[in-house]
């Protein structure tokens, strides 16, 4: 039986020295381009995901920290409504347990923000040196090569989303049974030309566009496509739905992209958004346009950030607090044994909504 793969087997098989192969993932500088690749194939090869940082640093004993992957960078973590309440429910079993909190941004796969290979590159190792006991996977892009580089450095692993990986713990909702109630209560309300807007773009830096209803499978991410399920099965087949991309999911690219839905002919008498922040952009729009939400144009969310109560926003609540409250329990509590958590969630209906305007 081959044994497990180490520094010594890689630099035997490379047929170069021990601190080579070292050099190969903390100090790429000290090696030839052509050397380094070489090594890391092999390394791949063998199954090896480079030396432990943790256990190197550390000599075997806890790091006392858990990291949080993300590819929307750092300012985006600590601003975006829904993910600072998520991790603010993570921090809440990190203190009681006396770890640290360690996000960690990474390069996306899909080009923003002129990312790059290089870019990508570097964000592999730094979730290779990052010196944890745990790692949450958020907003990290599925085909991201760091997401292998966790499973070769047996990490424990856990996830808000779903994607048939049985060794990650993961905290849930059942997004497209979440969404199908905002279909529905549109359709019943009488609405049957709506606009849908969802995040991602054709290409980096697009900003606000319509997606040809053939390229909505392979342009949208996993959450878009299973939250426009939901809204697609309580619309019917008889509503006409337009999806436009904002490019982001900001206030500013929000506000963009409900105009454009607003300059369409005939104008959609309802906007649903798969985020509570474009939601909130969108009622704005409206009301700059002197038209008034819910009775002139409806507008739905989905999260129920607590924005989204003062701005009148029908939309999905889910316990964010509690979703991240479960996730750090799976990473930090040895007596928390489930591996799949399902949330639930609840349509809240508020002044954004209305029945079709006569008009």
């Amino acid at each position: 039986m081959r044994g497990k793969p180490s520094l010594k087997t890689v630099a035997a098989a490379a047929g170069v020295s021990v601190s080579s192969v070292s050099n190969a993932y903390n100090r790429p500088g000290q090696l030839s381009d052509e050397v380094r690749e070489r090594i890391l194939r092999i390394a791949s090869e063998q199954g090896y995901g480079g030396p432990d940082t943790a256990a190197r640093t550390l000599r075997g004993k806890r790091a006392g920290a858990i990291g949080v992957l993300v590819t929307e960078g750092l300012t985006y973590a600590f601003s975006d409504p829904y993910t600072v309440r998520m991790l603010a429910g993570l921090a809440e079993v990190a203190e009681q347990s006396q770890t640290a909190i360690t996000v960690i941004p990474i390069a996306s796969t899909k080009g923003r923000d002129g990312d790059g290979a290089a870019a990508i590159e570097q964000s592999v190792l730094a979730v290779q040196q990052a010196v944890v006991d745990g790692i949450l996977i958020y907003c990290v892009d599925t085909d991201h090569p760091a997401r292998e580089v966790l499973r070769r450095r047996d990490l424990p692993v856990v996830t808000n989303f779903d994607l048939g990986e049985p060794d990650h713990g993961m905290v849930l909702i059942d997004e497209a049974a979440a969404a199908e109630p905002v279909g529905r209560l549109i359709r019943d309300l009488g609405h049957r030309n709506v606009a849908v807007l969802v995040e991602t773009p054709s290409r980096p830096g697009a900003g606000p566009e319509i997606v040809p209803p053939e390229r909505v499978p392979e342009q949208l991410n996993l959450l878009e496509l299973q939250r426009i399920s939901g809204f697609s099965r309580g619309l019917g087949t008889d509503v006409r739905a337009t999806t436009i991309a904002s490019g982001g999911n900001t206030d500013e690219l929000g506000y963009a992209a409900a105009n454009l839905a607003l300059d369409l002919d005939p104008r959609p008498t309802a906007i649903l958004t798969i985020a509570d922040v474009q939601g909130i952009a969108a009622v704005r729009a409206i009301r700059d346009r002197g038209l008034e939400p819910g009775v002139d144009v409806s507008v739905t969310g989905f999260d129920d950030i607590p924005e989204a109560a003062a701005a009148g926003l029908t939309t999905v609540h889910q316990p964010i607090h509690e979703r991240g409250h479960v996730l750090g329990r799976m990473l930090l509590d040895p007596e928390f044994t489930e591996r799949r958590v399902v949330l639930p969630t609840e349509l809240v209906v508020r002044t954004s909504t209305g029945p079709v305007s006569s008009s």
